[in-house]
Formats: C-alpha cells, sequence, structure tokens
C-alpha cells in the first residue's frame, strides 16, 4: 500500500516537473490507452478494508467532445479485522484471508472542455463485477458506475489523468453496494486529427529607398478529385506568375498544395505534394524558370480556406497557391 501512494505522488510531481505542452487538447478519431492505479474504498456494509486498485482503460475519441472506453480493474482486500467473526467464514462467506474483486464495464466520456492543456470530463457506464469468494450465486454481478475526472496534459500526446467514480454493483434482489474509487494513471494517445496551426506571417522587407511601389501576384489553381494534372483553364494564370518572376528575377515563390479531407491523413500529403510538384513542373519545363527558385509543399488536408462537410468547400481546398511579392523600382 505504501509503494502504491508513493507512485500517486511521483505521478502528481510530474505535473509541476515536466515541460508544458505547446498545444494539447482532445483530438476526434483519437485512441487513448491508460493505465492506472489508485485505492478503493467499499461500503462499509460489505465489511471489506481499504484496498489498493490496479487498472486500465482503452478508448475512442468520436468527437472532441464525446468518446467511449472500456476498463478492467483488479482489487485484492480482506475482511475487516473490526467485523470478523469466529468461525472460518466472515459475513457473504467471505474467507479470512483475503478478497478479490474484478470490475469490468463500458463507459461513456464528455470532456467538458476539450481544448487546451486541462481537460475535465464526466464519465458513466455499465459492466459487471466479480467476487472471488463469490457473494452471489450466480457469480458475477451487474454493476454501474459513474464519475469525473481531469486529463492534465504533459506533452502533445501524453497526459495525466485522475478520476473519483462510484462503482455501484447490484446483488440480484438482495442489496446495492457503492464502491468510491480514487484513481491516477498516465494516457497515452494515439492518432485523431490536429488542428492546424496558423501560418507564421513572414517578414515583410524593408523597401529600398528608391523603390516607388510594393507589387504582389498570386496563384490559385484548382484541381479535380483525386487528381494532380492541372486543367487546361489554368495555363495563363501560370504563364502570370511566370512572367513576374522573369521580369524580377530577385523572387523565389513557394508553391503549396492541398487537399480537402477525404481519405487519410498520409494519403492526402502524397497527392498535395504531386499537386504543388505538377505546377513547379509546368514552371520549369514550359516557363524555364530555375527550379531552385520554386519550393514545392504538400500540405495535405491541414490548411482548409472552405468548409469539408460540402461539395463546393472540398472543390476549393483541392488546390495549389502561391503568393509572391516584389518592389518596383525607379
Amino acid at each position: 500500500m505504501k509503494s502504491m501512494y508513493r507512485a500517486v505522488i511521483i505521478i502528481a510531481a510530474l505535473v509541476l516537473l515536466l515541460p508544458l505542452s505547446a498545444r494539447a487538447e482532445i483530438r476526434a478519431g483519437s485512441f487513448e490507452v491508460n493505465p492506472y492505479i489508485g485505492v478503493n474504498f467499499f461500503q462499509h456494509s460489505q465489511n471489506l478494508n481499504t484496498a489498493p486498485v490496479f487498472g486500465g482503460r482503452v478508448g475512442y475519441n468520436f468527437t472532441k467532445y464525446f468518446g467511449i472506453e472500456v476498463a478492467g480493474q483488479f482489487i485484492r482486500t480482506n475482511l475487516n479485522d473490526n467485523l470478523k467473526l469466529d468461525n472460518t467464514e466472515g459475513q457473504f462467506g467471505y474467507p479470512m484471508d483475503r478478497v478479490d474483486l474484478y470490475f469490468y464495464h463500458i463507459d461513456a466520456v464528455v470532456h467538458l472542455i476539450p481544448d487546451g492543456r486541462i481537460n475535465p470530463f464526466i464519465v458513466a457506464g455499465f459492466g459487471g463485477a466479480n467476487y472471488s469468494p463469490s457473494i452471489s450465486n450466480g457469480g458475477g454481478m451487474p454493476a454501474f458506475n459513474v464519475g469525473a475526472g481531469v486529463k492534465v496534459w504533459l506533452m502533445d500526446n501524453i497526459a495525466l489523468r485522475f478520476d473519483v467514480q462510484d462503482y455501484i454493483v447490484t446483488e440480484i434482489f438482495q442489496e446495492t453496494y457503492h464502491n468510491i474509487g480514487v484513481t491516477a494513471g498516465i494516457v497515452f494517445a494515439f492518432g485523431g486529427r490536429r488542428v492546424a496551426e496558423p501560418p507564421a506571417p513572414e517578414p515583410t522587407p524593408e523597401p529600398a529607398a528608391e523603390a516607388i511601389e510594393k507589387g504582389r501576384a498570386t496563384l490559385d489553381v484548382k484541381f479535380d478529385f483525386d487528381k494532380s494534372v492541372i486543367k487546361k483553364g489554368y495555363y495563363g494564370d501560370i504563364d502570370n506568375l511566370v512572367s513576374v518572376m522573369k521580369q524580377y528575377p530577385e523572387t523565389n515563390v513557394a508553391l503549396e498544395g492541398h487537399t480537402d479531407s477525404v481519405g487519410s491523413d498520409a494519403y492526402n500529403k502524397r497527392l498535395s505534394q504531386q499537386r504543388a510538384d505538377a505546377v513547379k513542373h509546368y514552371m520549369v519545363q514550359k516557363g524555364g524558370i530555375d527550379s531552385n527558385r520554386l519550393n514545392a509543399i504538400g500540405y495535405g488536408e491541414e490548411r482548409p480556406i472552405a468548409s469539408n462537410d460540402t461539395a463546393e468547400g472540398r472543390a476549393q481546398n483541392r488546390r495549389t497557391e502561391a503568393v509572391v511579392e516584389y518592389l518596383i523600382k525607379k
């Protein structure tokens, strides 16, 4: 028991000692694995001593607000010394040496504040409980659980989790027992969709003394679904950008490829790179621009400019774009 309390103290200390995450949140589509330890307090009528808890959870977040998880935990305790009888068995037929309990359940989790480093949540679920030796003729008994807790993110995919839950065990047609569990553990998160960071603004160069005007040229090439072939209607737009780059040879251009949200993150990353490369290839082969002046970057679905929930929005997001600014001098 002392070693378990020591582990809880060490886990809590990590909140203060480890560096804070630059960006932390509950991500839609993410999986979470959560081993934990804690303490269980039994309802007095069960005549069982307070005991350590060892368990684990596996969960999936459908959205950043709502997820489900399955959990199981093990408790080993014994009959309360003050309530033991003179015979070989205590109340409910427990042997005098020990009692093993297994709780297993599936829960709904609602994150109240899913964005940021600290995520409070509420949880409720149902499952079963097994006492060994059994206190029910059927062995397992139905159980329900309700509680609340908080996740504290230490880095992008690792968090501490603290719970207080009431595990309510029902002995059919007889009695209901409450078991209060206080637990702490580590959450390991996998996958999910990150919210894209807005691009950092590029520094504006100081105009030369002789500059009288600032010029700006843009490019926005749209693509068909799942394609990286430039449509003929955009050749003129690309040629205009080529003309500007030839007129101002000191300019370099970043060609940024993008996709809609259909498909996996990895596939969309490759497709967006192919779209950026297609425009670069045209500007080098047809326009005669030195390839060293062009930087093709694929961002996948990370930087939408319209909603991916509509066909029109997805069409706007399937693009390669570029912006170049230059100084017009006397």
